[in-house]
């Protein structure tokens, strides 16, 4: 009688962790102007921002700081500019900065929550035009306009309720399975969290297309962003479906797909290459 009264507790609470988990994810739902779509945020855009804000320098110290060459970011901060004014970007109420990072080792560009973007000089310096730049820039602005971050949250929220209601709910100290059953709850947790994340990089190459044509870039040139990153990690990628960054040979199909839509009877002449 007592093991079926401590299993029901146990239940119990269980199912009060999924409800709770469910009601916060469902409850936060709202509408992108930019996207065009009802997105799940599990923070308000001053969190965000005030999020992004603070972990700016110590995300730009684990880079090696700002790049102290001011023509190089003077050149970043053009471009950037041009984007934000010239494209959909703009909607978006962020405090936008784009900054190079010293190292030259590591090939990356990120964006921090609010609009806060990077790009190491790794990176920078393989660029072969200012329409490449334009793409990389594009694209991370892409994840800042998008609320990628708030939405990341809100699912890490939710998979983490749903998976301690799992564990709560198999956990039997008669059992030792019980354990691997929790195990196997969380392990599906970061798959789902690393599907969602890819996702997000292929929602931040449509935008960055977007962002490119309207602004008048030339959207091609993140094909060839593409390009130079698949060369660069040639050798060192992880198998696709495990990365939360889509192989850049994937992600082209998907880059000239968005192109084709942006431009139906093709691009036009005279756009910055």
């Amino acid at each position: 009688m007592r093991r079926r009264s401590f299993s029901g507790g146990r239940l119990l609470v269980a199912l009060a962790f999924a409800a709770f988990a469910l009601f916060s994810y469902f409850g936060s739902k709202e509408f992108n102007p930019v996207t065009q779509e009802d997105q799940y945020v599990g923070i308000t855009p001053e969190q965000e921002i005030a999020l992004g804000l603070q972990a700016a320098p110590e995300m730009a110290a684990q880079f090696g700081g700002a790049h102290p060459d001011p023509q190089a970011q003077a050149f970043i901060d053009e471009v950037c500019g041009r984007l934000i004014q010239r494209s959909d970007a703009g909607q978006a109420d962020w405090p936008y900065e784009c900054t190079l990072l010293v190292d030259d080792e590591t090939v990356n560009a990120f964006a921090l929550p609010g609009g806060q973007v990077f790009l190491t000089v790794g990176l920078y310096n393989l660029l072969q035009s200012e329409g490449q730049l334009a793409g990389v820039l594009g694209h991370e602005i892409g994840h800042a306009v998008a609320r990628h971050s708030a939405q990341q949250i809100a699912r890490q929220q939710l998979t983490q309720g749903l998976t301690g209601a799992v564990i709560i709910a198999s956990y039997d100290p008669e059992n030792p399975n019980s354990v691997a059953t929790g195990q196997m709850a969380a392990v599906i947790g970061q798959l789902l969290g690393m599907r969602y994340s890819r996702e997000h990089e292929l929602q931040a190459d449509r935008l960055g297309v977007r962002f490119l044509a309207q602004a008048g870039y030339d959207p091609r040139a993140l094909i060839g962003v593409m390009n130079i990153l698949a060369e660069a990690n040639s050798g060192s990628a992880p198998p696709e479906f495990f990365s939360t960054h889509p192989n850049p040979e994937n992600r082209i199909s998907e880059i000239e797909e968005a192109i084709r839509q942006e431009f139906p009877g093709g691009v036009p002449e005279g756009l910055i290459e």
